[in-house]
């Protein structure tokens, strides 16, 4: 505004005279000129003014500029601060729970190996028992077949005997072992061979019937079965339990079979007894004597 005020100010006035001219002319130069002066300190206030004013805007960016990337560059290195020590934390978990991981798998490889190790040595073991075993069975086998050959043998010559004896007149009844064992819980088991041929070379019924005797009393020991079949030789065997507060002082053996009869009595004598109940007749101890004599 002042700027168009000065240049209004200097547009040409009415036209003078020639001497007024020339000093209207000088006082106008003059008068320009400090116009001129003054409008230039103008313009270059202006302009410091103007180039203050945008070196201010300049600097005000500049700082707002690096305002940021301060803050950017802080929480740059503050994330990666907090992220590195997160990363480092949970490798260390990671790193202890690898190691933690490693040695089970250490520990189960151990028990692995010493698991394989004792089922190798079982298998080996049990290999060893299985050899054993087929080489006992293959002997047993041979074994039974050498006893089948000279069971057959003794059948053989048994009928031939019998045969012999029949035409003689048989073989009469007659008692050709007897023994009595004596078991746990007052219990006993009893054993007796008998022998008969009937003159006609066939089977007969047997029946023996035992019996305990004391000075006033009797027991009937109950035998299973009630009955044999005696061609040759029969084994009567068996078990019974003492009566509570009997106290035999003989046993008696009664046999009957194709109208002969055979009656035995036998002393009473009770040998050791034994400590455990034997699974058969053939697990029995052999005892120092026997409970009854003939």
């Amino acid at each position: 505004m002042r700027f168009k005020s000065v240049l209004r100010f200097c547009s040409p006035p009415a036209r003078p005279s020639c001497q007024d001219s020339v000093s209207y002319k000088l006082e106008r130069s003059l008068h320009c000129s400090s116009l001129n002066t003054e409008t230039q300190r103008s313009v270059m206030k202006h302009y410091s003014i103007a180039c203050s004013q945008q070196g201010a805007s300049t600097l005000v960016l500049a700082l707002f500029v690096i305002a940021i990337l301060v803050t950017a560059i802080v929480a740059l290195v503050f994330g990666h601060k907090l992220g590195y020590q997160r990363g480092y934390y949970s490798m260390q978990n990671e790193t202890q729970q690898a190691v933690i991981t490693s040695k089970e798998s250490l520990q189960e490889l151990k028990d692995l190996r010493v698991s394989h190790k004792i089922a190798t040595n079982e298998v080996a073991t049990s290999k060893q028992e299985l050899e054993i075993s087929l080489a006992n069975l293959k002997e047993l086998r041979e074994n039974q077949q050498a006893i089948m050959v000279e069971n057959r043998q003794v059948a053989q010559l048994n009928d031939l005997y019998a045969e012999i004896v029949s035409e003689k007149g048989g073989m009469p009844l007659q008692i050709l072992g007897a023994k009595i064992e004596p078991l746990p819980e007052n219990a006993f088991e009893y054993g007796f061979d008998i022998g008969m041929l009937a003159s006609d070379g066939k089977a007969k019924r047997l029946n023996p019937t035992l019996t305990l005797l004391d000075d006033d009393d009797f027991v009937e020991v109950p035998l299973e079965p009630v009955s044999y079949t005696i061609e040759g030789v029969t084994r009567i065997r068996g078990r019974f339990t003492m009566p509570a507060g009997f106290k035999p002082l003989q046993i008696k053996l009664n046999l009957k079979a194709a109208g002969q009869e055979v009656e035995q009595l036998y002393d009473w004598k009770l040998g050791a007894k034994v400590d455990n109940m034997p699974l058969s007749l053939l697990d029995l101890p052999d005892v120092d004597e026997s409970p009854i004599e003939p």
